[in-house]
């Protein structure tokens, strides 16, 4: 059967560039999905997109779909028609659902019953004629964060609709969306070919938007720009950083991606790194270059969109613009250090940290006094005590500075250099510059003790007011990315931060005094969150549930001790299988007969032999998980108590527990009471049992 190839092209002002990355990814499973929808045969379809289009290319188009034949098997013929052979309510409504007359059902016997089915027949029918509807479907079901109107018309978009093109072969479909009709006329490059552009026919789409100016995939805008870049970076021997959501962006801003290097004077070398590199990356899209060994200079990279022809004024432009943020950031800078940091804080009594409990300056005294407790804790010196306080105290100064004002992005990292030029201790400058870490999943943590206890009071202040008044995350939201906050605190106490943090949230709660709040429900919500967050963690890192859920049985609810003790039981589950599921399951038996009334005091004179190799076992092995837990040798008390499987073993395939004499059934219910305590503070192996 001979096939077709579609054109579809929504033309449009030009598309976020966020937005225009979800509408591709959305177009790519929406348009196959409406294809099938309507029986509607291909081979392969492609998604296309620039900022001033939407393509879908459908290749392998059947002319028309396949011929159908049903069969429907309803209810049994004496539940479809009465006595009289008359169809009853459940024939009729079967036959309506089938979109059939209930005299066109026919009745054939099934397994010795008699059953109506309904057999019917959808023709094939010209895909050209579905087409049109398929199309138009698709324009309203993309999601925009925003959409508009515009003139007169009741159609929403993200931005107004200019020109459709939608073609089967060379045929022109007929579609319309708020005005525009569909063509054989496609738009090019705004600059490089204005204007419209006949399609001679669908399969030619993508290579005539080539010859006008436009790449029109993403990723072949990517690919230009980063081969653009590596030539710049060959020419001039220097280095670029992309990242990639700067790349992306700057992907999906122009419709033909041509980087070309521009300079800044040398003098601006002076501000910090970080305010260049913000002005360039997040105000200008431009990429800063580097030298071999990582220092910034004075280039950059520009993704021009216009005339190659006309690059040089191109360059002048972008240059006279970065001259401009860059003597801002420049004044800024240097009016900032005209003042110590310290005298910053008094300002932060004018910001709101949040409308109940206070402004940055009240939390500027409550990350001293959390501080003081944390590095108490940690076991600090005097000396570094004093930096962690000092730099908690100091860490919010510089978001009332000039240059944090207006480069948001440098909050902290200001802070530092504020904080150095200040005359402060160079371990509190240090941390200041780092207390925002880790700002996400896989972010380097503070290199430092006093900067870690830092960004640990920060961060757990802010999740105990947010929760002491009622502003804790919800199901589907989290605005003030307190899980962020939490998964940094609790990767911080795993990676070997000394500090508990049970007590540090009561430290922190007492902060708030003057809040009025339940302190014993918010607490109690705030463990929770923590728990729920570390089991996050575990699970993300291959940890099995039953695992995490045993430890947490046992009462551990530090979550570097849950994190450490279940990656233990996971790895002597691994080491020795049998061993462990083996005295999982004797631990559950045990547990099922137990009776802790009775207490577990054992009478040593009613003691069989395999009852008294099991309770010298136990009295040998309990000393040593306790002594193992003591040093927080965690491995080690499971190893013990893997040690017990041979004595128990023997006792439940030799002892009777259930004995007829009242004493000795007692006594053995004594010694699994004891049995089973020994596990107390280890784990719940009845979870892994059941695991």
């Amino acid at each position: 059967m001979a096939t077709k190839t579609l054109a579809f092209e929504i033309g449009t002002e030009e598309i976020p560039a966020f937005d225009l990355d979800s509408a591709t990814k959305q177009l790519a499973e929406m348009a196959p999905a409406a294809f099938d929808a309507a029986r509607i045969p291909y081979e392969r379809i492609d998604v296309l997109t620039s900022p001033r289009r939407l393509i879908v290319m459908a290749y392998g188009v059947a002319e028309q779909t396949e011929a159908l034949a049903e069969e429907h098997k309803g209810p049994a013929a004496k539940i479809a028609f009465d006595e009289d052979g008359n169809p009853t309510k459940a024939a009729e409504g079967f036959a309506r659902g089938k979109g059939i007359d209930v005299s066109e059902l026919q009745r054939r016997e099934v397994d010795g019953t008699e059953y109506v089915f309904a057999c019917t027949n959808v023709p094939a029918t010209p895909v050209a004629s579905l087409l049109p509807d398929v199309l138009a479907g698709l324009i309203p079901a993309i999601k925009w964060p925003r959409s508009c109107r515009w003139a007169s018309y009741d159609e929403y978009f993200v931005r107004p609709v200019r020109w459709i093109v939608a073609m089967l072969d060379a045929d022109v479909l007929p579609v319309s969306f708020a005005g525009a009709q569909a063509g054989n006329q496609t738009m090019g490059h705004r600059v490089l070919a204005p204007g419209f552009h006949q399609v001679p026919t669908a399969d030619k789409l993508p290579d005539v938007l080539r010859g006008i100016g436009v790449l029109p995939s993403q990723e072949e805008r990517e690919q230009a720009i980063r081969a653009g870049v590596a030539d710049i970076e060959a020419d001039l021997g220097l280095e670029v950083r992309l990242p990639q959501k700067t790349l992306l962006e700057v992907t999906n801003l122009s419709e033909c991606p041509q980087p070309v290097c521009g300079t800044f004077d040398e003098e601006f070398l002076q501000v910090p790194e970080e305010i260049i590199v913000d002005a360039m990356l997040m105000h200008q899209r431009y990429f800063p270059l580097y030298d071999k060994q990582g220092a910034l200079t004075n280039r950059f990279i520009i993704t021009s969109n216009g005339d190659p022809k006309h690059a040089a004024a191109i360059v002048d432009g972008n240059e006279r613009v970065v001259r401009a943020r860059l003597d801002d950031a420049k004044f800024f800078y240097e009016e900032d250090l005209k003042n110590p940091l310290e005298s910053y804080v008094e300002k932060l009594d004018e910001v709101v940290f949040q409308e109940q409990l206070g402004t940055v300056k009240a939390k500027a005294e409550r990350l001293r006094a959390l501080g003081a407790h944390l590095a108490a804790d940690a076991g600090l010196d005097a000396a570094q005590a004093e930096q962690v306080q000092r730099a908690c105290y100091l860490c919010k100064a510089d978001l009332v500075t000039n240059a944090v004002i207006e480069f948001t992005s440098v909050q902290g990292i200001m802070g530092s250099y504020y904080a150095t030029a200040s005359g402060e201790d160079e371990a509190v400058a240090h941390a200041i510059g780092q207390h925002y870490r880790p700002r996400f999943a896989g972010d380097d943590l503070p290199d430092t003790q006093v900067g870690q206890l830092v960004a640990l009071a920060d961060k757990l202040d802010t999740i105990c007011g947010l929760f002491a008044v009622g502003q804790g995350p919800t199901g589907t939201s989290d605005p003030f990315a307190l899980r962020r906050a939490c998964l940094g605190i609790v990767s911080m106490l795993d990676a070997g931060l000394p500090v508990s943090l049970g007590s540090a949230i009561d430290q922190a709660l007492d902060g708030y005094a003057g809040v009025d709040f339940d302190r014993k429900a918010v607490r109690d919500q705030i463990e929770e969150f923590f728990t729920t967050r570390t089991k996050v963690l575990l699970r993300d890192a291959g940890c099995s549930a039953d695992a995490v859920d045993a430890v947490l049985a046992a009462g551990v609810t530090e979550p570097a001790v849950v994190m450490a003790h279940t990656r233990a039981l996971e790895q002597a589950r691994s080491s020795s299988p049998e061993v462990m599921g083996n005295l999982a399951t004797a631990y559950a038996r045990a547990n099922n007969l137990r009776d802790p009334q009775l207490g577990d005091e054992v009478d040593q004179a009613l003691l069989t032999a395999p009852e008294q190799a099991l309770a010298d076992a136990i009295e040998q092995v309990q000393g040593s998980v306790s002594e193992a837990l003591s040093a927080d040798d965690y491995p080690q008390a499971l190893a013990q108590l893997a040690s017990l499987r041979a004595p128990v073993d023997r006792f439940f395939e030799e002892v009777m527990v259930m004995d007829e004499d009242q004493r000795v059934r007692e006594n053995r219910l004594k010694l699994l009471n004891r049995f089973v305590g020994v596990f107390a503070n280890v784990a719940d192996f009845g979870t892994l049992a059941k695991g």
